[in-house]
C-alpha cells in the first residue's frame, strides 16, 4: 500500500492570496444579489400592463358573440374569462421570473432546447391522440377530455432565444468563424423551422428563423455570411410556397382577395371592410357589426381588424405607437444590460414581439399573405399569453441588473 501523501502546509502568502480570492469571491456573490434586488424598469412594465390591459378589453368586444353562439346562449364571457386567468397567472409568472437573477437560466437552455424538438415531434407524429388538428393544420397538443392545450411551437421560440443567447455569449470572438458562428446555430433553425413548417405553421417557422438571425447577427458573426443565409432563407421560402404548393391559394387570394370574396379571399375581403367601416375615429368599442360571424378569428388572429373597426385609425395607431414604444424601450434595456447574455436575452425577446405584431398587423392589412399568427397581448389564447408574459419577467429581470445611472 501506497504511503499517505501530507498535504504541504501553505506559506503566508499563499495563504494571503486565498483568503483574498474567497474575499473577492464573496463580494462578488453579494454584488449579484443586490444587483438581483435592483428596481425594475418601470416604463417597460407599465407598458407591458397597459397592452395586456387594452388587449382583454378588445378580447372582450372581439368575442362575445362567437362565445354567445357556440356556449348557445350561456356564457357570452367564455373567451374572456378564460384569457383573463391565464392573464392573471402570466402577470404572476412576470413577477416572479422579474426578481429571479437571469442567470440562473442558463441552466434552462439545452434541456428547455430538447424539449422543445420533441414536442414538436409528438405534433407530427400521425393519429398522435394528444395532438389536435384545424384548418388542416396540426399545431397543438393537448390532453384528451379537458380545454388545456398549447402550441409547441411557442416553447421552440422560447428555447431558441434561451439557448442562442447562452451559446452565443460565451463565444465572442469565435462567432466570427463559419464552423462556430454558423454551423451549430444554422442547424438547429433548420431543423425547428422544418419540424414547425410541416404542421404547417409558416408563420412560426419565420418567427424561430428571425429571432434566431438577429442573435446571431447582434453575436457579431462575419457580415459576409449574411447575404448567403438570406439567399437560402429565400429560396427555402419558394420552395415551401411553390414547389411544396403550401398555401399558393393564400398568395393568390392575397393579390386579390376580391375575386373570391365568398370563397378563399372570404377572410381577408372581410378584414378589410372591417378596417375600412372603422375610418378615422371609428365605430365605437364595442359596436363593431363584423364581430358578428362575419369576420372569421375575430377573436384570434384578425382581432386587430375589429380595433381598427371599432377604435378607428386613431385608436388602432395609439395601439400600435404603444407597441413600438415597448420595443425600443425593450432594446434600450438591451444596450443597457449588465452582460452580454442579458443584452442577447432582451433582444431575442423583443424581436419576437416586435417580428409577430409586424407579421400580424401585415396579414390584417393585406400587407402580407394571410396566415395564422397571432397578436401578442391581444389575441386569444392562454398559454401564448402566459408565456409572453413571462418572457416580458425575463427582460425586467435583466432590467433590475442594470446601473442605477442607466435606470432612468
Amino acid at each position: 500500500m501506497a504511503p499517505e501523501r501530507r498535504r504541504r502546509p501553505l506559506s503566508r502568502e499563499e495563504a494571503l492570496r486565498l483568503q483574498q480570492r474567497k474575499a473577492r469571491q464573496r463580494e462578488k456573490e453579494q454584488e449579484s444579489r443586490e444587483l438581483a434586488r435592483g428596481p425594475i424598469d418601470l416604463p417597460f412594465f407599465v407598458l407591458v400592463m397597459l397592452l395586456t390591459a387594452i388587449g382583454l378589453i378588445m378580447l372582450l368586444s372581439a368575442s362575445f358573440p362567437s362565445a354567445y353562439y357556440e356556449t348557445d346562449g350561456e356564457n357570452p364571457l367564455f373567451y374572456f374569462t378564460r384569457q383573463g386567468v391565464f392573464a392573471i397567472m402570466g402577470v404572476a409568472a412576470m413577477l416572479i421570473v422579474g426578481r429571479t437573477n437571469y442567470q440562473r437560466f442558463r441552466a434552462l437552455a439545452q434541456p428547455l432546447l430538447f424539449l422543445s424538438v420533441i414536442l414538436l415531434v409528438l405534433v407530427l407524429i400521425p393519429h398522435n391522440p394528444i395532438a389536435i388538428t384545424r384548418n388542416n393544420a396540426t399545431r397543438w397538443l393537448g390532453i384528451p377530455g379537458t380545454s388545456l392545450q398549447f402550441q409547441p411551437s411557442e416553447v421552440a421560440k422560447a428555447a431558441v432565444v434561451l439557448y442562442f443567447s447562452d451559446s452565443i455569449s460565451k463565444k465572442k470572438d469565435l462567432m466570427r468563424t463559419f464552423r462556430h458562428g454558423i454551423v451549430p446555430y444554422a442547424i438547429i433553425l433548420v431543423v425547428l423551422a422544418a419540424l414547425v413548417g410541416l404542421e404547417p405553421h409558416l408563420s412560426g417557422a419565420i418567427l424561430i428563423l428571425g429571432a434566431g438571425a438577429v442573435l446571431m447577427l447582434v453575436g457579431g458573426i462575419n457580415w459576409a455570411w449574411v447575404g448567403g443565409a438570406l439567399g437560402a432563407a429565400g429560396a427555402l421560402m419558394y420552395v415551401v410556397l411553390f414547389v411544396i404548393g403550401y398555401n399558393t391559394s393564400r398568395i393568390e387570394m392575397w393579390h386579390n382577395p376580391w375575386a373570391d370574396a365568398q370563397g378563399k379571399g372570404y377572410q381577408l375581403s372581410q378584414s378589410l371592410i372591417s378596417i375600412g367601416s372603422g375610418g378615422l375615429l371609428g365605430v365605437g368599442l364595442g359596436r363593431s357589426r363584423q364581430k358578428f360571424l362575419f369576420l372569421p378569428e375575430e377573436h384570434n388572429d384578425f382581432i386587430f381588424a375589429i380595433v381598427c373597426e371599432e377604435l378607428g385609425l386613431i385608436g388602432a395607431g395609439i395601439i400600435m405607437l404603444l407597441f413600438a414604444a415597448l420595443i425600443l424601450r425593450g432594446y434600450w434595456i438591451a444596450l443597457h444590460a449588465r452582460d452580454r447574455f442579458g443584452s442577447l436575452l432582451v433582444v431575442g425577446i423583443v424581436t419576437l414581439i416586435g417580428l409577430q405584431t409586424f407579421l400580424n398587423i401585415g396579414v390584417v392589412t393585406g400587407l402580407l399573405p394571410t396566415t395564422g399568427i397571432s397578436l401578442p397581448f391581444f389575441s386569444y389564447g392562454g398559454t401564448a399569453l402566459s408565456i409572453q408574459l413571462a418572457e416580458m419577467g425575463v427582460v425586467l429581470s435583466v432590467s433590475r441588473q442594470m446601473k442605477p445611472t442607466k435606470a432612468g
